[in-house]
Formats: structure tokens, sequence, C-alpha cells
């Protein structure tokens, strides 16, 4: 089998899935040297950077480029062909010697490069998805995509209130009514609440020094929320990594805003700024009508619940993000909550449609 000096892996990768990494892996195997060219559109709805970082994640041994080609695609027009090649020379201007494809439009491609064609798997026998089929069907192909795109791809649903009101236990019990769907579904995650563990390190630590201390003798400082919202937006993305197409979170960043609030007395614009770079798809406001207050050693603020309540309902709506208030008894709000997320799953993910293909 002949080896090449440099190769080329051409596509939009939208999104990239198993067929794709194994043409990637497969020309990598045969050249000393692979070039990825990502091309993406300006219709479409996922942006070139997240592409190629996916890309490079996956394939680290691969050189990874990137282009916008918003010529149309007619397979039959040579002038549309040598405007594709002019996109396609300038991202990879260096010679290429093979170009690997799973495309009937391989040979043509690799003549306009003087190179030789190399086909792998152009009946998808191999791994049978498509892009298309991933954009028309993300929970079908959930298998066929790499941990990146599953982060990018999970719904997300935020379960979210003041002191208990319930979270955890709807958060914990949502994940298990979609884990009991089994196939892809079985690996549904819900993310604990990282502040719980905080705050019970934090009591542990004070109690070394003083052994009678209590939670009400816990204080906490600006400087700690910043940390606790990164923690759980990183234990939130590295369970989207692996899990189904949806994800369960016992709070999130956004979440961490109000609790600075509630513990500092002001808002913290640090804290905003992470919660503004969450990928959350809905939030479910635990009422606390209706929930006796517990105190398990970690809570003291009873009083404060109806101002939470209400005041996360209030930023929640001024931040435009998709929330419901879930209340009554625990099967009640069990319901509601999975009648909102199916229905947030049935919405499907809207990708944009590629530029039309003529062939």
């Amino acid at each position: 089998m002949r080896r090449y000096r440099h190769g080329l892996v051409l596509g939009k990768f939208y999104p990239p899935h198993a067929g794709h990494h194994h043409l990637v892996r497969t020309a990598r195997d045969r050249c000393d040297r692979l070039t990825v060219l990502v091309c993406a559109a300006s219709v479409e709805s996922i942006p070139l950077d997240e592409r190629m970082a996916w890309m490079s994640e996956v394939h680290p041994d691969v050189r990874v480029v990137g282009a916008i080609d918003d010529i149309p695609v007619d397979l039959t027009d040579p002038a549309v062909w040598d405007a594709h090649m002019a996109v396609f020379r300038a991202a990879v201007p260096r010679r290429v010697d093979a170009v690997f494809t799973s495309e009937a439009y391989g040979d043509e491609l690799a003549r306009r490069f003087r190179a030789d064609s190399v086909c792998v798997d152009l009946n998808r026998t191999v791994f049978p998805v498509s892009g298309t089929a991933v954009r028309k069907d993300p929970v079908g192909c959930w298998d066929f995509l790499e941990p990146p795109v599953r982060a990018a791809l999970a719904r997300r649903v935020v379960v979210l209130g003041a002191e208990s009101t319930g979270t955890t236990t709807l958060a914990t019990a949502l994940a298990g009514h979609y884990r009991a769907r089994g196939g892809v579904w079985s690996r549904t995650a819900c993310v604990p609440e990282y502040g719980r563990e905080f705050s019970e390190r934090k009591l542990a630590a004070l109690r070394a020094e003083r052994p009678g201390a209590t939670w009400s003798d816990v204080r906490f400082t600006s400087d700690d929320f910043p940390l606790i919202a990164r923690r759980q937006a990183e234990r939130e993305d590295s369970a989207a990594r692996t899990g189904s197409p949806v994800l369960i979170c016992d709070t999130d960043a956004f979440a961490t805003t109000i609790w600075h609030e509630r513990y500092m007395g002001a808002p913290s614009d640090e804290v905003a700024m992470i919660a503004a770079r969450g990928r959350g798809d809905l939030w479910l406001l635990t009422d606390h009508h209706g929930v006796p207050f517990e105190d398990d050693g970690l809570r003291d603020g009873e009083q404060l619940r109806p101002w939470m309540t209400a005041r996360f309902a209030a930023q929640l709506a001024r931040t435009g993000r998709k929330f419901i208030t879930v209340t009554g008894p625990h099967e009640e709000r069990l319901a509601t909550a999975v009648a909102a997320v199916d229905a947030l799953l049935a919405e499907g993910w809207a990708f944009a449609d590629p530029l039309p293909e003529r062939r």
C-alpha cells in the first residue's frame, strides 16, 4: 500500500462524525503529514472555529486549517470548480501528494490538486452515517459523535431554587427518568452541586480549628463564588461529553450569581461573565411553597426563600433564559419537568441548511 509525504482531507464536518474520523485516521496512517481542511459556509450554524477545534481535539497528530467557502456548489461547472480550488489552495498552499475522500467527486478534486485520489469507504459501510443524517436526527446518530460534539449538542437542563426547595431531589429524579428510557438515554447524567461540596469543605476546615463551629460561623468571601461557578461549569462540560442528548444539572454558574447576592449582598460581575459563557437550554425553578424547610447543617436561610425564589425568577426573565416554575408535591413537579424537557427535545436542533449542491 503506497505511502505519501503529504495528504489532504477536505470537508464541511457539519458536524464531524465517526465516518469523518475514520477517513482522517485512514489518511493519517498512510501519510507522513496530513492536513485536514475544514470548509464552512457563512449560512451554516456551527462556526468554523468550533469545527476546527473539534477536529483538532480528536486528531491532535494532524494539521487542521479552515476556510470560509461561500461559493455555490456545482460539480458540473468548471468555473465553479476553479473558484473553489482558489479557496482550497489559499488554505493549503503546500504540494499535496494524495487527496483522501469518501465522495464521488474525489477523483476530480485530486486531479485538480495534481495528486493521487484515495477513496475510503465510499458506500459508508464501516460507519453508516452522514452529516445530513446527524443534522436531521442527532439523537439517532449520537453514538457516531465524539465527546466535544456531544458536549456542544447536549440539551442542558438546570434545576435551581432557594434553600431546601427540592432542587437536588428533582434533578436526581429527572435524570433517573431519562436513564430508565434505555438506549442512548441510559447515559443521562446529573451534575451535582459543587457549591455544596465547597461548603462542606469550608465547614470542615473551620471545625478543624474550632471543633464546636456550626454553619452560622462560616464566612464566604466574594472570591469564593467565581471559583464555585467555574468548577460547576467545568463539571457540567465534562459530563456533557460522555452523557446522553440531555444533561441534568443541579444548579449552574447562573444560579451562583444569585447565591453571591444572597451571601455578599451585591452582584458579582466576574460570576456574571462566567454565567454568560454557559450553554443552558432550560431552567426549572423549584418553588418554595409547600416544601418544609429542613436544616441539614448547611442551611440557615428559611426566611430568605421567598426573596430568592423571586430573585431567581426575575433574573431568569431579565437575561432571556427559558424557564418554568415547578410547584406542588414531588410527583407533580417531576411530571411538569419531564413534560418541559420532552418539549425542549421535540424542538430539535435546528441546524441551518448548507449551501445547496448541484451534481
